[in-house]
């Protein structure tokens, strides 16, 4: 799992003029990195400068180092570390620390045996040789294990000055696409179909035969600083992966035939591992939008940014519709209920009126109901915190593993807010058992969550994958629950309950009022099914470039449009909510506190049958492992988005409810 590219970069014009805050957001969402002439750079984000071996000092280094990072494939869930392969090893070589954000992605960064000096040029240099014996077992299953991963395409992913290294290519319709990984190598079927990468050369052409990409011609650009005698910043590193059957290993020259190992191959085998680099100096790029070649080579992406308008004009002119709508009846609604009580001959209450004296009865379960809205409300306010620092390009793909670090970190801190909401509306619904309330809000809905987590973990870890999360990090988050979240949730729910219960505008009464028979319409589960429809209308489009992110190792970069997704979103459910919770109340039907939960969380139900029509009709994955990784973390996700939309939901419909028995007059 990790976050990668789609689209094409916003940076060139845009197919149609838009509001300059839209327009603002937009361009902060992509920002992937300090801005040109900007007066601060974020922590471990600062340019480095480099120059030849005999200038260099403190401020200037020589030496380029190139990092290792954890291999992927489109074709299975599992990424495994470069150690796990039998590469060429580095002798030493300090190992980047990573952060929280990283370790549960899985990724692993690693120093290489790769070292640069600034504009040395090196041709067909030698790095390591491997050797091996077919008919010794251990060798056998490090060559078995090297083909299994060229057959599901695994790719490399290295890092130069946190930058990655892009293997650059034509697709259709003349674009460049810039992948910032690139295959081990690639498979020739036995019928003699080139399968991924085999298609790039004429020359693999042997059936029932691997070709590994044993050598790399590496190109990096630079851009020297202007100001003074500071050297050169890096501003692209490109690769081109080639396969060699080195003549004289001791004395490479990469000429001749592909590295090719039949899988009928038997007694020994040697690779020869190689690379060569040049620099060129670029003076078009500035470091600060070094990113911007990945970020807009990325294909099947282009966002049609007139459809993507066009949903949001779509949804916000029905939005329009709702409240224009909803405001007008409603004002005609209370102003005949007023005027009705100052005319003697009013002989009955009709419509929603009539269940003002039930409206604010507790529902059943409400303790479930309340932990969940405690649950909602911690997750809520983590999803707007997390994108405006993510607008503000603090969280960008330059800064590994930032989006997951914050998620994490926020949603500890806001153990307060979830207790204290919990509490609340429990107290409200007329609950005493305040120490259940309490734990339940502390463990239930997390507790699921490390549940799955943990399955799936153990899963990741019997397939040796770089994914499985360390003994340590699992501790840590167990500690960063139990005695951070935990107690801050007491906190909250301490407050809560000292506080006096929520005063409702009308009074409840002692016996229930028996509810009419209700039209299909009126009736519970269509008005479920129907209200999750609008809000998901809103984001599948934006849903298909996360689930690519995540499962198909591509950079997110868009947070500014995800923000404004997100705004809309909550707007959405929030007057879907309204709108049936009204025409079940002008059906007499009072018991809105769950329906309103569940009619907005329903999207999370259509955000399931997506993810699975997603599986089948867009991704390549095989394997039981990976089918049930891919399913178990996608139920975390559903989860998260049922409580957050259904805490959307109930709150709006509280409010709704509320504001309207208020002002309407009640003997």
């Amino acid at each position: 799992m990790s976050a990668r590219p789609p689209a094409r970069g916003p940076r060139r014009p845009l197919p149609l003029p838009l509001p300059l805050p839209l327009l603002l957001l937009l361009l902060l969402g992509t920002a992937p990195g300090p801005r040109p002439g900007s007066a601060f750079y974020l922590p471990g984000l600062a340019p480095v400068n480099f120059c030849t071996e005999d200038k260099k000092s403190d401020e200037c280094k020589a030496e380029i180092e190139l990092f290792v990072n954890r291999l992927d494939s489109v074709e299975s869930v599992l990424p495994y570390e470069y150690t796990a392969f039998d590469f060429c090893q580095a002798s030493e070589g300090k190992r980047p620390s990573e952060n929280l954000g990283q370790v549960l992605f899985g990724e692993r960064i690693e120093p290489s045996p790769y070292k640069f000096t600034f504009n040395k040029m090196e041709t067909c240099k030698l790095v390591c040789t491997k050797t091996y014996h077919t008919e010794k077992a251990e060798d056998k299953q490090k060559l078995d294990f090297l083909k299994k991963s060229m057959l599901l395409n695994y790719q490399h992913h290295w890092i130069v000055d946190n930058m990655p290294v892009t293997w650059c290519y034509d697709v259709e319709d003349g674009q460049r696409f810039c992948n910032p990984g690139f295959p081990i190598g690639c498979y020739i079927t036995d019928k003699g179909h080139a399968k991924d990468a085999c298609v790039i050369s004429s020359e693999f052409h042997e059936r029932d035969t691997f070709y590994i990409f044993n050598h790399v011609d590496i190109k990096i650009y630079y851009h020297v600083v202007e100001t003074g005698s500071m050297g050169a910043r890096l501003v692209a590193a490109k690769l081109e992966p080639k396969s060699f059957k080195h003549t004289h290993i001791d004395k490479p020259d990469c000429s001749g035939p592909p590295m090719d190992i039949s899988n009928k191959a038997s007694g020994e085998i040697k690779i020869a591992y190689t690379y060569s680099i040049s620099f060129e100096e670029e003076k078009n790029i500035r470091w600060a939008s070094r990113w911007d070649y990945i970020l807009e080579s990325m294909p099947h992406t282009h966002i049609q940014w007139f459809s993507i308008m066009n949903s949001l004009v779509i949804v916000l002119f029905l939005s329009g519709m709702v409240a224009m709508i909803m405001l007008r009846t409603l004002h005609k609604d209370i102003a005949r209920y007023n005027q009705m009580d100052s005319t003697e001959d009013a002989q009955e209450e009709f419509g929603w009126k009539l269940v003002h004296g039930d409206i604010f009865r507790p529902p059943r379960k409400g303790m479930l109901l309340s932990v969940f809205l405690g649950s909602g409300t911690q997750i809520l306010i983590m999803t707007f915190v997390t994108l405006f620092f993510a607008c503000l390009g603090f969280l960008s793909p330059a800064n590994r593993g930032a989006l997951m670090t914050c998620a994490v970190v926020l949603w500890v801190l806001l153990g307060t807010p979830a207790g204290y909401v919990a509490a609340r509306f429990y107290k409200s619904f007329g609950g005493e058992k305040w120490k259940t309330n309490v734990l339940l809000t502390s463990f239930l809905c997390p507790g699921i969550v490390f549940a799955d987590f943990f399955i799936m973990n153990l899963i990741l870890w019997g397939e040796g994958s770089s994914a499985a999360i360390p003994f340590g990090t699992l501790v840590a988050i167990l500690a960063l629950w139990f005695c951070i979240s935990v107690p801050l949730t007491f906190i909250g729910a301490y407050f809560g309950f000292k506080k006096n219960a929520i005063e409702h505008p009308v009074r409840t009464n002692q016996i229930p009022r028996q509810i009419p028979e209700q039209s299909f319409y009126t009736k519970p589960l269509p008005g479920i099914i129907m209200g999750g429809i609008l809000p998901f209308g809103c984001i599948f489009i934006q849903l298909f470039f996360i689930l690519n992110s995540i499962w198909s190792h591509q950079m997110y970069y868009m947070f500014g449009f995800l923000f404004l997704v997100f705004i809309i979103l909550v707007i959405t459910c929030s007057e879907a909510t309204i709108l049936l919770c009204y025409f079940h109340l002008c059906a007499e039907d009072y018991h809105w506190q769950w329906r309103s939960f569940l009619t907005s969380g329903f999207t999370a139900v259509y955000f399931l049958i997506y993810a699975i029509h997603y599986f089948f009709s867009k991704l390549q994955i095989t394997g039981t492992a990976s089918t049930i990784l891919y399913f178990g973390y996608t139920m975390i996700m559903v989860l998260i988005f049922f409580l957050f939309t259904g805490t959307i939901g109930f709150f709006a419909c509280f409010w709704f409810v509320t504001k309207i028995y208020s002002v309407v007059k009640v003997d």
